[in-house]
């Protein structure tokens, strides 16, 4: 089981945008992203970058409150961006959010989304953003994506941490209709150990690492089973046993962002 420390998440959002960088060096940024079909690939780095600084600034001001976001949710000024602006940019954003969770530790006061978080969520949050979000420019410009499988273990686990956590009934209500009687799915890495139970039975969402019957299972490639966890690649790539239609109805009703 991978459990990355503080410093190793901290370590991943600079080496995560330093490979989405190099991705991106020479390309057509203005290639539609199909996986976020409102942006073309300039515009999606810039929300990351965004983001990232966005979180950089609640880290390092301890932000007792949610501070405006605007700049990285309108990206319409951002149509026609270029490899050699935007990427210096993307690297010193990433550094800034990183040097400022190194500074406060994991365990900083600040605001968070989601309940009972410290300085600690950003580092997570982030590694895994700028993660995918390297998925998403990568498989756009026509790339070959791999993760490392600690680190998308880590974002497996904490795709169903957060996904599973009771507010979510809150911000979307529609969540609750997942639950029932007979409902539960697993997750298996065919190319190491990763096996992940995901349980729809009582009144919350809850999971678990481990191997079992299920109602429906998924098996193959960790970052292939990443990529349609987060609703990147259909489940073409990956073997479905069982209720189809049931991790169909998980997949869309389980998100957040």
């Amino acid at each position: 089981m991978s459990t990355l420390s503080h410093e190793r998440r901290c370590d991943e959002i600079v080496a995560q945008t330093d490979l989405l960088r190099s991705t991106i060096a020479g390309a057509d940024l203005t290639t539609p992203v199909p996986s976020c079909p409102d942006w073309n690939t300039g515009q999606l780095l810039r929300h990351l970058g965004g983001g990232q600084r966005w979180a950089a600034r609640i880290v390092r001001d301890r932000a007792q409150e949610p501070i405006p976001d605007d700049h990285f949710r309108d990206l319409s000024p951002y149509a026609n961006e270029e490899p050699d602006v935007v990427g210096p940019w993307l690297s010193e954003g990433a550094a800034m959010l990183a040097d400022a969770l190194r500074s406060a530790g994991p365990d900083a006061d600040v605001w968070t989304p989601v309940p009972n978080s410290r300085s600690a969520f950003y580092a997570r949050r982030f590694t895994h953003e700028t993660l995918i979000h390297r998925a998403d420019a990568t498989l756009a410009l026509g790339a070959e994506f791999v993760a490392d499988p600690e680190v998308a273990e880590d974002a497996f686990d904490e795709w169903l941490e957060l996904g599973a956590l009771p507010v979510m009934l809150e911000y979307n209500p529609g969540v609750r209709e997942l639950l029932g009687p007979g409902r539960t799915l697993h997750f298996h890495a065919t190319d190491g150990d990763g096996e992940w139970v995901v349980d729809l039975t009582g009144d919350l969402i809850t999971w678990r690492r481990g191997h079992e019957k299920c109602t429906v299972a998924v098996r193959g490639p960790l970052t292939e089973l990443l990529l349609v966890l987060y609703r990147r690649h259909s489940t073409e790539g990956v073997e479905v046993l069982g209720d189809a239609k049931l991790l169909d109805f998980y997949l869309e009703r389980v998100s957040f962002g």
